[in-house]
């Protein structure tokens, strides 16, 4: 590790944030943070109980009424002054993604600038928070139809997108005049450690924000999910555990945005242009290193263009170079965890048992920390694990398709409805291909489609609510109708 690196940790807080004072855990309880690159402990912070939870919300709930009548302008400049300081701190929140997470330097660049785009994008949103006024149809009076906050929140964040994922949850929330209590994943809670003092030095007043970090993310949760005075949960993770806290937040009827699994299919015609379709593919797999609910999953090819399609990737993949992602050149980090390479090589061995052939890579790296080869599978046989299970890896599994109903049928046929890539010409089957492919976003001819500025979200199981866009800072507001006497009779 660097001098720069550690000199980064140490100034990174080691406590929870509770009531704007950052303090120990009860009972002084802590847990590492690891390097999944090396496999070494880089920090020791506060590990909350499940006191420290309900003392979060005990906080969020005393400041909502002051943050949810403090106006929309002052709201929006607190948030616009912390998109000026993530970017002013942009190459040590990248760096501490990359200790922490795993991705490549270059890409945690690119997370910050996306991540920082949340907080402009909402500081934008805030003052813009319509209802209407108008008569009724029979004349008799008037409906005055407005926006409110609807009240403390609990954000649960993942480990993937430790800077883009607080901020999707936490902009759209301030911005609406929510108060909340923000959970990041144990294996990379320091990027939010370090964005919520950002947000403390912008001026977001004492107790809105709230961040505890926990290995008992379980009971912590339950006991805050089960507190009546909480009125919203945001979550971004497992379909599994997504659907294990709807059925907590049942009790208390609670609004909630469900971000969960995916299982992106990416259909290349055999009239695209191949060209482009592998640069997709390229930047669809192995963004994040396949750690994305957003990274294609299948690949499903017209039969005519598959072999050309799987040199052209292979090609471009038997030259990745994997390592840390701090090593210049590297474009393969470390997985999170030992559980996620095993689940990788699983699938692999699976679909290869099944009659797939190996590529290219294929195996678990003899290394120090916990790598994957990069891997290209083609003639993924119906059936194979690997086409339903979401991978989370840098694997690429290829499929054949003969014409547009059997691309459309492999494509559908999966659970989860997240994202769709689609790669042809032709602009009558790409306007068909958006309405018969069941996914909540589409990316048609592109290989990236996140954007602050639109509304994230799935189908089928792949979640409830949307963020980003306009439509994201509604799942954190209330409406109400009032109906008022005809002012002239």
């Amino acid at each position: 590790m660097s001098t720069s690196e550690s000199d980064l940790l140490a100034s990174v807080p080691d406590g929870l944030y509770i009531g704007g004072r950052w303090r120990p855990a009860t009972g002084h309880t802590t847990f590492g943070v690891t390097d999944p690159a090396t496999g070494e402990v880089v920090k020791e912070i506060a590990d909350a109980t499940v006191e420290d939870g309900v003392a979060a919300l005990d906080a969020a709930c005393d400041a909502y009424e002051s943050w949810s009548r403090t106006p929309a302008r002052t709201r929006a400049e607190i948030l616009r002054r912390a998109f000026d300081l993530v970017r002013a701190r942009k190459d040590d929140l990248a760096l501490l993604m990359t200790i922490e997470m795993g991705k490549p330097l270059a890409e945690s660049l690119g997370e910050v600038a996306y991540g920082g785009e949340f907080l402009r994008w909402f500081s934008e949103e805030a003052a813009h928070v319509q209802g209407r006024y108008g008569a009724n149809p029979e004349g008799t009076g008037r409906m005055i139809v407005t926006q409110h906050p609807v009240g403390p929140c609990y954000l649960i964040t993942p480990w993937n997108f430790p800077l883009a994922m607080a901020t999707r949850k936490i902009a759209p929330a301030l911005a609406a005049g929510c108060t909340m209590v923000v959970k990041p994943a144990s294996q990379t809670p320091l990027t939010t450690l370090l964005l919520t003092r950002l947000l403390e030095d912008a001026g977001v007043p004492a107790g809105v924000v709230n961040v505890i970090t926990t290995t008992a993310s379980g009971p912590v949760s339950e006991a805050v999910i089960g507190d009546p005075r909480l009125r919203k949960l945001s979550f971004t993770g497992s379909t599994d555990v997504g659907r294990r806290l709807l059925a907590q937040a049942a009790t208390g009827v609670l609004r909630t945005s469900m971000e969960l699994g995916g299982n992106a299919p990416f259909v290349v015609f055999d009239d695209a242009d191949l060209d482009k379709a592998v640069d997709g593919a390229i930047a669809a797999k192995f963004r994040n290193i396949g750690e994305a609910c957003t990274a294609a999953n299948r690949f499903i090819v017209q039969a005519s263009v598959a072999d050309e399609f799987a040199r052209r990737v292979t090609e471009r993949v038997t030259a990745f170079r994997t390592g840390r992602g701090t090593e210049e050149g590297v474009t393969i980090g470390p997985l999170i965890d030992a559980r996620a390479v095993e689940k990788a090589d699983e699938l692999v061995r699976d679909a290869v048992d099944r009659g797939a052939s190996i590529r290219v890579g294929g195996e678990k790296l003899d290394r120090a920390g916990t790598f994957y080869a990069a891997t290209v599978l083609t003639d993924v046989a119906p059936g194979s694990r690997i086409l339903r299970d979401e991978i989370f890896g840098p694997v690429v599994a290829i499929v054949r398709f003969t014409d547009e109903d059997d691309a459309v049928r492999i494509a559908n046929d999966t659970e989860f409805g997240l994202v769709s890539y689609v790669y042809t010409r032709d602009l009558a089957r790409g306007q068909r291909m958006i309405e018969r492919l069941e996914t909540g976003m589409m990316g048609l001819n592109v290989g990236v489609v996140s954007n602050p500025a639109a509304p994230f979200g799935g189908w089928k199981l792949s979640g409830l609510g949307r963020e980003g866009g306009a439509e994201g800072i509604h799942e954190y507001l209330q409406t109400k109708y009032t109906l008022t006497p005809d002012p002239f009779s």
